[in-house]
């Protein structure tokens, strides 16, 4: 192996580009394409989200190494964001200079030292020009609606190019956040829900990225900018109209196809060499009524590759046909070198979200591993397509179904990944497509692809004949109450056969969003959920050194200055970089407690009257916000009530129900539509109940001895007591009038993502019990608030100020937060002396 310096002249959108880097040169394949010499740029940067043109999260940087690792010590951490928002995106550092975004502002620190340099903000609700901070930061605020997206940015020409959550693309001086220019790439005003949701990819004189509005009855659409001016360039709808490629994959009897999704929800990646720009793409829509949109659906769950120039469609690869899971492709592609019967080939991995590997030609997108479609269960009203494609011989991430037929309860039966939502099997547990969000990363230097993913059962998402209706939090009927086991992984997979090298469980909660990040060193950076960001050999996976930083991690980047190696992350309302030699310890690892009133199944509600079906609301993308009567789940699911109180059942529904004790020891009798029976419980506990028709129903009712004041404490009761006035010993936070309040306004505005019971969803995380706390302990209200107002995500900050309050009193009342005599105001200082413990 051999190496030696080369200059290479791009040209592309009339812009000359020099690109000048080493080389490395295998004597088997002679020298080795364009695309690894301009990822070599980013030797001692990381100047994308993703850090290179492939996307391969892999950094030629050695300093730190497996031999190392354990010397490793915080350097430096950045000042709080402000309005203690939360960051999720990637670092990306260029010339000295690190951007990162976080809630409603971009910003600028200095790489070495974490000093703030300059910050941008974009807010809708205050449009101000020029506004200049004591310390000379460069503030903007510019009208729309939308925020920095959560993925980063990308540097080059001396600019920082900015998604929006509108769908606007700005340009930003790098040097001093002076905004450049300010390009809208979807519709102008902006539809409801269209997003840049990812970081732009800068390469060429171009500026590439993709618009996220599928999920809300647009087509998700590939748009290229000129990065001096933002004039768009060219522009590629990834739903095809009349006469395209793929249009004969959509009903030809309606326009249903105009509303067709795939929306673009991540960064595309690059080879100049090519000439090509790669993109995947999301679900359908609607996401789970297939039966409007019979036929493959093209080009949704898909990788589609582009002309950089023109935007023609050069090929596409489907990973999943006539998508009714809301699947998507949900994990950034990356471009890598394969060894194909002893040469080289020009290579894209893409990741489908069950945790298939499917490894393509760049140049045609042929599987380079082969590929058989095999048949799958089917559903005739959901048109479902016959067979799915599995590359041959290949692992999955995650386990297989037949892991889980000792998990699935009685009364339940299992189905696996694709078997179809349907409103007839009510009782049906499946795993779901859970490898989502975290960006893979490919060493050179092992073959190998890292990535994680969790697995868990969950129960249907479609509920009556309406096919727009969509939930992505289940359908109640008491699931939570099963305490079903979550299993997560990460680990590696071998580029050349798609088996698994290794890999790690770690306990649920845990996994975390980061993803991985690979460098010469020989080492696998990641952050886990619990506050641990940790170094692994990546050939092998032993774990080598372990650092505890407080919060979940971002994923991480790498860069050299001044001949120092550095890893940074975003986690919690600062940025975190490593070096050896630093001199931060870690921070002392926190124990973490559970919400008392709502741990093991979701919310409590004190009421002594239980109905026997529950009005469901969807998500509200589709046109508006749709119900459903689910007529298989109790309302409330849990209820609380003192010793000697009667409870009654009432039927509300349409069909005959009989409440049961889960042991059998008492019943309401059949109850017919309309008609209630009423129970008396003398002694306290807690008691599971289900429908003895529809055994799949499942509620719990907590029944209390007495009233907490006349109780007389044993010694440990007494020890919790003191323990919690200890942990809310600062005073009272809001009144139950105003709990009362922000519950009605979480319930409108919040309940669609984050569910009725606060338990989260895919998309949206828990508000209540352990990732709450993990979240938001130790930290004041101030930052809760801030955090709040960047909600709801397609009208950020459009709730009034007392409204906000209200939902941050509801939060803090459903996680043990005492109330007290006053509410929570909007008084800045006052909000910041509030910690939450």
């Amino acid at each position: 192996m051999q190496g030696y310096s080369r200059c290479i002249v791009i040209v592309l959108f009339g812009c000359v580009v020099v690109l000048t880097s080493f080389v490395t040169v295998h004597s088997q394949s002679g020298a080795q394409s364009v695309l690894e010499d301009a990822a070599l740029l980013a030797v001692k940067e990381w100047p994308l989200s993703n850090g290179d043109w492939g996307n391969t999260r892999y950094s030629t940087l050695s300093q730190i190494n497996t031999q190392n690792a354990k010397d490793l010590r915080a350097a430096w951490i950045s000042q709080r964001f402000e309005d203690g928002a939360l960051s999720r995106s990637t670092p990306v550092v260029k010339d000295g200079l690190m951007f990162v975004t976080a809630g409603t502002r971009v910003y600028a620190i200095n790489a070495k030292t974490g000093q703030s340099v300059w910050s941008f903000q974009t807010d809708a609700r205050k449009p101000v020009a020029g506004l200049e901070t004591t310390r000379g930061q460069a503030e903007v605020l510019i009208s729309g609606q939308g925020l920095p997206n959560s993925q980063g940015v990308a540097a080059g020409e001396g600019k920082v190019f900015v998604g929006i959550t509108d769908g606007r693309v700005i340009a930003l001086s790098q040097k001093t956040g002076e905004l450049l220019w300010n390009r809208q790439t979807g519709e102008d005003p902006p539809h409801r829900g269209q997003s840049v949701s990812s970081a732009p990819v800068y390469a060429g004189g171009g500026v590439f990225t993709g618009l996220a509005n599928g999920d809300f009855g647009l087509r998700g659409r590939v748009v290229a900018l000129d990065a001096k001016t933002g004039h768009e360039l060219w522009h590629f709808f990834t739903v095809p109209g009349p006469g395209e490629v793929g249009h004969d994959t959509w009903p030809q009897d309606s326009d249903i196809w105009k509303q067709g999704g795939a929306g673009v929800w991540l960064p595309g990646t690059v080879d100049p060499d090519l000439g090509m720009v790669y993109f995947v793409t999301g679900n359908g829509v609607p996401q789970t009524g297939g039966e409007l949109r019979a036929g493959d659906n093209l080009f949704t769950s898909s990788v589609v590759a582009l002309d950089m120039k023109t935007g023609k469609l050069r090929w596409h690869y489907q990973v999943i046909h006539h998508d009714i899971w809301d699947a998507d492709i949900a994990t950034p592609p990356v471009l890598y070198i394969a060894q194909v019967d002893g040469r080289p080939r020009k290579a894209l991995a893409t990741m489908r979200p069950d945790g298939y590997l499917f490894l393509l030609d760049r140049e045609t997108g042929k599987p380079l591993i082969p590929v058989e479609e095999r048949p799958v269960p089917q559903d005739r009203l959901a048109k479902t397509a016959a067979t799915q494609p599995f590359p041959v011989g290949a692992d999955s991430i995650l386990p297989d179904c037949s892991e889980w037929k000792d998990k699935v309860p009685p009364a339940f039966v299992l189905g696996c990944t694709y078997t179809p939502f349907s409103f007839d099997n009510f009782n049906v547990l499946a795993p779901g497509f859970t490898v989502r969000v975290s960006p893979m990363s490919y060493s050179s230097q092992t073959g190998y692809f890292y990535t994680q993913g969790s697995a868990t059962l969950g129960s249907r998402r479609r509920l009556g004949e309406d096919p727009w209706f969509f939930t992505v939090g289940g359908a109640g009927g008491g699931i939570a109450l099963l305490n079903l086991p979550s299993r997560s992984f990460f680990g590696a997979l071998d580029s050349r056969t798609g088996k698994i090298v290794w890999k790690k469980e770690v306990p649920p909660g845990t996994l975390g969003r980061s993803g991985a990040i690979t460098t010469a060193g020989g080492l696998m950076f990641r952050g886990g959920g619990d506050g641990n960001f940790e170094a692994y050999d990546a050939k092998t996976g032993v774990l080598l050194w372990q650092f505890q930083i407080g919060s979940e991690a971002t994923p991480a980047s790498t860069y050299e200055i001044d001949g120092e190696q550095y890893i940074a992350m975003a986690a919690g309302s600062n940025v975190w970089a490593f070096k050896l030699g630093g001199t931060i310890q870690p921070l002392e690892a926190r124990q973490r407690s559970a919400a008392g009133s709502t741990a093991g199944g979701g919310l409590v509600f004190d009421t002594n009257h239980i109905e026997t079906a529950s009005l469901v609301r969807d998500i509200g993308v589709n046109g508006g916000q749709r119900y459903a009567v689910d007529e298989h789940t109790f309302n409330p699911t849990r209820a609380r009530v003192r010793v000697g109180t009667w409870v009654t059942w009432m039927n509300n529904g349409r069909i005959v129900h009989t409440i049961v004790a889960q042991d059998g020891s008492w019943t309401t009798g059949t109850l017919q539509p309309a008609e209630e029976s009423s129970v008396t419980f003398k002694t306290p506990g807690t008691y599971t109940y289900i429908c003895r028709q529809h055994p799949w129903a499942i509620g719990q009712l907590i029944v209390l001895a007495e009233s907490a004041q006349d109780r007389v404490p044993t010694e440990n009761q007494a020890r919790q007591r003191d323990t919690t006035v200890t942990r809310n010993a600062q005073a009272s936070f809001y009144t139950a009038e105003q709990a009362r309040r922000g519950r009605s306004q979480y319930t409108q505005t919040c309940s669609s993502c984050h569910g009725d019971d606060l338990s989260g969803s895919g998309q949206a995380p828990p508000l209540v019990g352990q990732t709450f706390l993990l979240h938001w302990e130790g930290r004041n209200i101030a930052d809760l608030l801030g955090k709040i107002t960047t909600m709801p995500p397609n009208s950020p900050g459009s709730l009034s100020p007392e409204t906000y309050l209200d939902i941050a009193a509801f939060l803090l009342q459903t996680n043990d937060f005492p109330a007290g005599q006053e509410e929570l105001k909007n008084n800045s200082e006052a909000l910041k002396r509030t910690i939450l413990k």
